[in-house]
């Protein structure tokens, strides 16, 4: 079976100002490129919604910020609503589900590249998945800490050291089927 490719938390609130200087301005087009191949092959695709316990996140159920971003919607074989950091902890089942279709690789993608990202991908790996993570298919936000691209490399380490494949849009596309 082909690697279920999970969207994670493209959603209409991380337009907001109020996140500051986003990275990686070809997010849109490699994520787009991913689904258009994944949906032409008729491979899985999950898309994951954050659904904000916090009344006042542009992401809390009640607000517009909580849709999905138009360009990602379209056939897809799970929604999965969460309101942690990780996939794998919403409102579905995610690893029986997976299990259920003899999948045992997930591809990660969406946003934020070291928050929800990183955490599914890390919760994937420890729950034994074969984890890939589309580094180019995330974007993240700076951080007071840290900026965003310090925040995607250490995320590419974290991944790539650990818990998984770091790759490209390019690598994915171009994989032998």
């Amino acid at each position: 079976m082909s690697a279920a490719l999970l969207v994670v938390d493209v959603q209409q609130g991380f337009h907001e100002p109020g996140w500051g200087r986003r990275d990686n301005p070809a997010f849109e087009a490699n994520l787009a490129a991913l689904l258009a191949d994944w949906r032409a092959r008729g491979a899985p695709v999950v898309l994951v919604r954050h659904d904000s316990v916090d009344a006042g996140s542009p992401l809390h159920p009640s607000r517009p910020g909580n849709a999905l971003q138009p360009w990602v919607e379209g056939p897809h074989d799970l929604l999965v609503a969460k309101a942690v950091n990780s996939a794998f902890l919403g409102d579905v089942d995610l690893a029986a589900w997976l299990r259920g279709r003899g999948i045992a690789e997930v591809v990660v993608t969406g946003i934020q590249t070291n928050m929800c990202c990183e955490t599914t991908a890390r919760h994937g790996a420890n729950l034994g998945f074969d984890v890939t993570f589309a580094l180019d298919a995330t974007h993240t936000f700076d951080l007071p800490e840290l900026g965003a691209d310090a925040l995607r490399a250490a995320t590419a380490a974290n991944i790539g050291n650990e818990f998984g494949r770091v790759v490209t849009t390019d690598a994915l596309l171009s994989r032998p089927r």
